[in-house]
C-alpha cells in the first residue's frame, strides 16, 4: 500500500517539531450497497476509498491530518505541516519498523467483490418476496444490501508496523403495514464480519418474515399504556439501551474528560450484583470484531462490569495517554478521515441464570419489550428515551396482548441498579454506532433482563 521507506521518511518529518509519537493509518476499502424498493434496484453504489492519516503525539496533544494523495512529496508535506502545529524541537530520534504478521480469527471464505451482482440481487428479490407475501398488510418492503473489504496498513515510531483485512456483509429489511389509514414498521438487519458466505449461514427469507411479523402484529396492536411498571427487555438489539446508555459512557473518550457518569468509579459498585457487562472484540466473524483496532493494538475481551462492580474501561492510546493506563485494543474510526478514539465493538451483558419463560412467569403486570427501536441518549448524564418495536403487555405472569407506541425512559446508572432478572439466552443484534471517530459496525448484545421499574410512555393511563 505504501513502502517501507516512505512510511519512515513520513514518521520522521511528522515529529520534525518535537512531537513524541507519530502514526500513519493506510486504508484502501472497497464497498457496494444495493437498494431496493418495490422489489426494483433504485439505486446500486460501488466504490473504492483510498487515503492515509498522519498523527502525531507530544505528550497527551494530539494532531490529526489526511489526504488521498499517496505520493511521497505531498504525503511529507501533510507531516510537515501537522507537525507546524505543534511548534517544538526535533529530539533525537531512532525509527526501526518491525513487520509482525495479524493472524486473523475471522474466517473469510467467499469474498463479497468475486461474486456477481446478479446473485447479490436474488438474495435481495428473496427477502423481499418473502416479507411481501407474508400477509396483505404489508403494503411496503425496501432492501439494503451493503458488502465491503477494507485493508489497511498502520505503523508508529514505537516500530509498529502491521496490516489486517476486515470484510463485512449486512442485509436489512424494513417492513410496513398499512391498516385504515395507518401504518407500523418492522425491521431485521443481520450482518457479520464475513465474506457472502454469511447467507449460506442464515435463512435470509426468515428475517424478512420477522420484520415483516412484526409490522402486521404492530398494525393490529393496541396503544400502550404508560407509567412505572416492571419492563423485560429481550435479547439480542435489546442490548442497544446499555450500548447507548452505559457503553458510551465506559469508553476514555468520555472518562479521561471526567464527563463521564462512570468517571473514577472503578472498583464500586454501579450496577446490580446480576450484571456483568463485556465489550469483546475477538468474538469470531461477529459484526464489530477486529483482529486488531485502528491503532494496531489487538483487540480483546474487556470486562467492564462484573456482578455489578466497575471494572474497566474501553480505551485507545491518546486516552489512554491521559488517563495513565494502557490503550484496550478499543481504538476506532470510520475510516482514514477520522482520528481513532475508544469505540465499542461487541458489547453485551453476560447471560444469567433464569430463562425468559421464567422471568415473564414472575412477572405480575408490566411490559414486554421484544423488539427495540431507535432513541436518543444524554451521554454525560446517561438520560435516555427509547421506542419500542414491538411490545407486549404482561398481566398474572402472561403475555397478555400487543401493545404500540410505548417509550422506555429512564437513566443507564439507574436501569442497572434495578435489574432483578437475567436470562440465559444471550443474543446479539447488528448496527451502526456513531460518535466522534464516524460511523463504526457495533454488535449490542444482552440475554432477557427485567428491569423492576421503569417509566414507561404510551397513549393510555393504566
Amino acid at each position: 500500500m505504501l513502502s517501507k521507506s516512505v512510511i519512515e521518511d513520513v514518521l520522521l518529518e511528522a515529529l520534525s517539531t518535537g512531537g513524541d509519537f507519530a502514526e500513519i493509518f493506510v486504508e484502501d476499502k472497497f464497498n457496494n450497497s444495493l437498494l431496493m424498493i418495490g422489489g426494483k434496484i433504485e439505486k446500486a453504489v460501488s466504490g473504492r476509498d483510498f487515503g492515509i492519516g498522519i498523527r502525531i503525539f507530544n505528550k497527551t496533544n494530539s494532531v490529526y491530518a489526511y489526504t488521498n494523495n499517496s505520493s511521497r512529496e505531498n504525503l511529507l508535506k501533510v507531516a510537515k505541516e501537522a507537525a507546524l502545529a505543534l511548534n517544538g524541537a526535533k529530539g533525537d530520534i531512532t525509527l526501526n519498523l518491525m513487520k509482525s504478521d495479524v493472524k486473523s480469527i475471522h474466517n473469510i471464505v467467499l469474498l463479497p467483490s468475486t461474486i456477481e451482482k446478479s446473485k447479490k440481487i436474488d438474495l435481495m428479490k428473496r427477502a423481499y418476496f418473502a416479507a411481501k407475501n407474508y400477509d396483505e398488510v404489508i403494503t411496503q418492503v425496501t432492501i439494503r444490501y451493503l458488502d465491503e473489504e477494507q485493508n489497511v496498513l498502520i505503523a508508529n515510531t514505537e516500530g509498529l508496523y502491521v496490516e489486517d483485512k476486515r470484510v463485512r456483509t449486512r442485509t436489512a429489511i424494513q417492513t410496513v403495514a398499512s391498516r385504515n389509514g395507518e401504518m407500523q414498521s418492522g425491521f431485521y438487519a443481520p450482518g457479520a464480519h464475513m465474506g457472502f458466505e454469511f447467507y449460506e449461514k442464515i435463512n435470509i427469507e426468515e428475517y424478512a418474515k420477522e420484520a415483516a411479523r412484526i409490522a402486521k402484529t404492530m398494525i393490529y396492536a393496541d396503544y400502550c399504556p404508560s407509567g412505572k411498571m416492571p419492563v423485560i427487555i429481550d435479547n439480542d438489539f435489546g442490548g442497544v439501551i446499555f450500548h447507548e446508555a452505559c457503553g458510551h459512557g465506559l469508553e476514555a473518550t468520555s472518562v479521561a474528560k471526567g464527563t463521564s457518569i462512570f468517571a473514577g468509579k472503578i472498583g464500586e459498585k454501579v450496577a446490580s450484583e446480576l450484571v456483568t457487562a463485556i465489550d469483546d472484540g475477538t468474538i469470531p466473524n461477529a459484526w464489530g470484531s477486529q483482529n486488531i483496532d485502528d491503532e494496531g493494538t489487538p483487540t480483546q475481551k474487556n470486562i467492564l462490569i462484573e456482578n455489578g462492580i466497575l471494572k474497566g474501561y474501553m480505551v485507545d492510546k491518546l486516552n489512554g495517554r491521559r488517563m495513565g493506563v494502557k490503550s484496550t485494543g478499543s481504538g476506532r474510526r470510520q475510516s482514514y478521515k477520522y482520528a481513532p478514539t475508544s469505540r465499542m465493538t461487541n458489547t453485551y451483558i453476560a447471560n444469567g441464570k433464569s430463562t425468559k419463560e421464567e422471568i415473564i412467569a414472575n412477572t405480575e403486570y408490566g411490559l414486554y419489550a421484544k423488539y427495540m427501536g431507535g432513541g436518543s441518549v444524554n451521554t454525560s448524564t446517561g438520560d435516555f428515551n427509547f421506542a419500542v418495536m414491538e411490545g407486549y403487555l404482561i398481566r398474572n405472569g402472561k403475555i397478555e396482548k400487543p401493545v404500540r407506541g410505548a417509550t422506555l425512559i429512564g437513566n443507564g446508572l439507574e436501569v442497572l441498579k434495578k435489574i432483578d432478572m437475567v436470562g440465559n439466552n444471550l443474543g446479539f443484534g447488528q448496527g451502526m454506532c456513531g460518535s466522534v471517530s464516524g460511523s463504526i459496525p457495533a454488535n449490542v448484545g444482552q440475554p432477557t433482563i427485567r428491569v423492576q421499574s421503569m417509566t414507561v410512555g404510551g397513549r393510555k393511563g393504566e
